[in-house]
């Protein structure tokens, strides 16, 4: 069912979830892309709020369902937000939307959609959910490699001194205690923003 509705509230155990979301293309491709819906504790209801220009709004739009996948895999999360995914990552054989990069993955239907500001509303409910591996755990710099490709993508509202500064400070922990994957991933998304703000790079992270 498509409505207008504002934006919901879930209650006391509402909070945002960084995640991402699988939709189908016209031409039968999968899209990947990086989403912090609001969920509640049963993750039973999400709220999306893709741009209306966005593809997966135009895909969930058209199709009315998506796979919303929750990971600790920060190198597909920094690829999928400067929008550099290859190789294309894998898919469950049984289900060619599910990542197999994923934790757990969560089935969605669209039941009600508010499109008439720019970022849309799309509540979704969850009708079915799978299990494929554990999750890593708290590490310090999964999460600062995560906030490294939030700031990515603010890249055009952010100021840039700010940017660069905040970049230069997730790189401590990222050092620190990062692996391979998520060095990898910081670098690439270290070198995304200096290209598009235009700044000479050299990264200081180096692989161990």
């Amino acid at each position: 069912m498509m409505s207008k509705t504002s934006l919901p509230q879930l209650g006391s155990d509402g909070r945002i979830l960084e995640a991402i979301v699988t939709t189908s293309n016209k031409d039968g491709t999968i899209n990947i892309a990086p989403m912090g819906p609001l969920v509640d504790d049963g993750l039973e209801r999400l709220v999306l709020r893709p741009f209306r220009t966005s593809t997966t709004y135009k895909n969930l739009i058209r199709t009315s369902q998506g796979v919303l996948h929750i990971t600790d895999d920060v190198l597909l999360f920094a690829k999928a937000a400067i929008g550099t995914i290859k190789p294309i990552p894998e898919f469950l054989e049984s289900d060619p939307m599910v990542l197999a990069a994923a934790c757990r993955w969560l089935k969605f239907e669209i039941v009600s959609v508010d499109d008439s500001a720019e970022r849309s509303i799309v509540v979704g409910h969850t009708t079915k959910r799978g299990h494929i591996r554990e999750f890593f755990g708290f590490n310090r710099a999964k999460h600062a490699v995560l906030e490294a490709a939030i700031l990515a993508t603010r890249i055009h509202i952010l100021d840039a001194k700010l940017l660069l500064s905040e970049l230069d400070r997730l790189a401590s922990p990222i050092q620190k205690t990062g692996g391979a994957d998520e060095l990898q991933a910081f670098a690439l998304l270290q070198s995304f923003v200096h290209q598009e703000l235009a700044v000479p790079f050299e990264s200081e992270i180096l692989p161990r």
